[in-house]
Order: structure tokens, then sequence, then C-alpha cells
């Protein structure tokens, strides 16, 4: 039933210029970055972290640490429905693209996709589906299908020609560490991503990763204060160059900066046995304006808007297709 709806990308360029559109989700780290008074220095003081971060991680030939800029892109995906009638298309995801600029060459190379990942479906299962959940059984509890359908479209995009014809390789998606799980520093560090953290209780969000088809490693690059979580598709370590990790760690150290200044701007680094906590007072605040209530309080009324204008209209539709999904047709995970 794949035929019943097929995937569109669009594009609008994140600079210090950006205005999020009407359809934009929200609560995008980005987003919020872009409204208000000074929305202006906000976007550019990010960026130029982003530089500055990216620049002080690719320090070979790079003496006056200036050699590379970031281009940042976000990337829009609808999923359009066949059927005629109102909720045609609905707005699935979005992300970040970035494109690396080397200024003594003026080659430009392409980054990872999958930065600052937000998605409409996600808000319905968080806000709407767990709390109805909670509420029926008189106490938390996840469904045993919690994710299954967000998983298999996001996969199906992944596979999609509409993804293949514009990207060559696999998303990452870089979020903050769980303040509900404790990590342990390994022994393992790479070049790049720096020193490896474990953590084998898997969290609500490491699940609900994995029924994407991403699996997550935690490493804390160096000069960092506090292990990032990388969920990838693939591998990790052999499928990305220098450059592209690096992009990938600037663009949402930067972010997580700006947005959970307590875990990653803290004027201490994580020890070898690391809980992560926002109850944290030893840390720095950037100059750049974040409601973090704000971002919350929407996530909820984004549910919503995914219950009316994706569910009711077309979650018929979408159980056929999931439950004819097989397992066959999805990528492995690792």
């Amino acid at each position: 039933m794949a035929h019943e709806f097929t995937f569109r990308i669009t594009t609008t360029r994140f600079d210090e210029d950006y205005s999020p559109s009407d359809n934009s989700r929200i609560t995008t780290n980005f987003a919020n970055l872009a409204r208000g008074e000074h929305r202006q220095q906000n976007l550019r003081n990010a960026l130029t972290m982003i530089d500055r971060r990216f620049n002080d991680l690719a320090h070979w030939d790079n003496p006056d640490a200036d050699r590379y800029t970031v281009e940042l892109e976000i990337v829009s995906v609808a999923v359009q429905f066949a059927a005629e009638g109102e909720d045609q298309e609905f707005p699935l995801l979005e992300v970040l693209d970035i494109q690396i600029v080397d200024r003594l060459t003026g080659k430009r190379s392409h980054g990872i996709v999958g930065n600052n990942f937000s998605s409409y479906v996600r808000d319905f299962d968080f806000s709407v589906r767990l709390p109805a959940a909670a509420e029926a059984a008189g106490r938390f509890t996840v469904p045993a299908d919690f994710g299954d359908l967000h998983g298999k479209l996001f996969q199906h995009f992944l596979d999609s020609e509409t993804y293949r014809e514009r990207f060559t390789v696999s998303p990452v998606i870089c979020i903050s560490v769980s303040t509900s799980k404790t990590y342990r520093r390994t022994e393992n560090h790479h070049p790049i991503l720096g020193v490896e953290y474990e953590q084998k209780d898997p969290s609500l969000t490491d699940e609900y990763f994995g029924k994407m088809g991403l699996s997550v490693r935690y490493f804390m690059p160096r000069g960092s204060v506090a292990p990032l979580a990388f969920y990838f598709r693939g591998d990790l370590l052999g499928d990305y160059t220098n450059l592209q990790l690096i992009g990938t760690i600037s663009t949402m150290e930067t972010f997580q900066k700006i947005y959970r200044p307590e875990i990653y701007n803290a004027n201490s680094a994580a020890a070898s046995i690391y809980r992560p906590t926002l109850e944290q007072q030893d840390y720095s605040v950037t100059k750049i304006a974040y409601d973090r209530d704000e971002r919350s309080r929407l996530a909820a009324e984004q549910g919503k808007y995914a219950h009316e204008h994706l569910v009711k209209p077309h979650g018929d539709l979408l159980e056929q297709w999931a439950a004819s999904y097989s397992d066959a047709d999805l990528a492995p995970v690792g």
C-alpha cells in the first residue's frame, strides 16, 4: 500500500535572516531561536558558535582557526496521500542538513543530514498517546505498539527514492543524553568523536529510535563537558568522514549549549561515572534567548495537531500499511 502515499522534500536556508514558515514545527530548536525581539542576533550568535567549534575540532592545516564555515539548510519532509479531500499532505518531519565550505580551497562538501530531528508524529506519541495510556491504566505504561508507525514511516522514507536521490549517506540524529540514566566512561577513544561512554539500560527514547532502525552510542568530543547521544543507521565510526562528524558535533553541541546549558555548558566536565542533571547550578548561560517552557507546552499542542490532521483522516490507511510493512522491509539495526 506504499503507493497510497509518497514523500516530498522542501528546503529552507537557515541563516541569520531565517524566519519560520507557517508549516514549520514551531517547537523545533532552530524555529524557537528565530522568534522574538532578538531573533537575528540569536541566529547570528548560534551560527558563529557552530563555526568556531567546527574550526576548533578541524584544527589540522588550520592555524588561524578560520578555514571552514558551516552552511545549514532545513529539510522539511511531507507525506502526500493519494486520496482526495482535506489533509492530503502532512508535515512528517524536519531536520537540518549541513554543507561544509573550505575557505582555503573553495571546496564544498556535504555533511550529515539528521541534525535537530523533529516530528509531529513523535509529539503525538509522547504528548497524546502516552498520557492517554497512563490515564486509562491508572499508572505510567507504554503501549506495546508505541512508536511502531513512526518508526516504519521513518525507515520507509530513508529507503525511498525521494531520500536516495538527494542524500548519499544515512542520517545521524544527535541529541542530549538522558537525565534519568547513568553513563560510564570507557577506554575507547575516537579521534573526532572523543571518549566513549556506555549506558546499558535503554531509555524510552532509545527504544523509540530503535524502532526507527537506529542504534545509539555516546561520545564526549575533545573540549566538550558532557557526552552526546548519536543515533545512527549503519557504522557511525566508518561511514562518515572526519569533517562530516565534526559538522554534526559542532552544530548539535551548539544547540545543546543553548537549551541545555546545565549539561552542555557546565563549568566542569563529566566524570567517569556521569548522571546528567538539569538541577546543576555551576554552568554558564549563552547570550541567546531560548524559551524552554514554551517548547514543552507547544509539544502537546502539536501532538493534538497530528491527531486531528494525520491520525483521524488517515489512521485506517496507515494502520493497514504498517501491518503489511513486514520486518523484511525494515533495514537491520546496527
